[in-house]
């Protein structure tokens, strides 16, 4: 489902889940300077990506942002809610993504995001070092 960043609620509801999973990933590869996880609520209203979001009973459990880069889907940030890990809610957001070649990046050190996009078909193409000793992996999927 998509999800309307002019609404208020749905807004806090993504900053507080993006929030809580990229606190998991920067204690996974050791740096907590990840743009999102510092964002501010205007700043992720203004951030120009599309978002599809799943819900369970409690709320917002994951979601996934895009943008087109022609025709390549650049995906920008996949977030599950900690209490939603292991359910498959990340595959499922990437199986809700537009058809088309897509692109992803994230911590070298986050096994369990590699090994997802692996599992989905993404190849490395290559990584990219953006804080002493924290490097980003860029995966590719036609």
């Amino acid at each position: 489902m998509n999800l309307d960043l002019t609404d208020d609620a749905v807004l806090r509801e993504l900053w507080t889940v993006q929030r809580l999973a990229y606190a998991v990933e920067a204690e996974l590869i050791g740096f907590d300077g990840i743009p999102p996880l510092h964002e501010s609520l205007d700043e992720l209203r203004a951030c120009g990506e599309t978002f599809l979001g799943l819900y369970d009973d409690e709320g917002l459990v994951g979601a996934v942002s895009y943008v087109l880069d022609g025709s390549v889907i650049d995906i920008h940030r996949l977030v599950v809610h900690p209490r939603a890990h292991r359910r498959g809610i990340a595959t499922k957001l990437l199986d809700a993504l537009p058809p088309g070649p897509q692109v992803v990046s994230t911590g070298s050190r986050n096994e369990p995001a590699l090994r997802l996009y692996r599992n989905r078909g993404f190849a490395e193409t290559g990584r990219q070092e953006v804080a002493p000793g924290v490097e980003l992996t860029h995966l590719a999927r036609p």
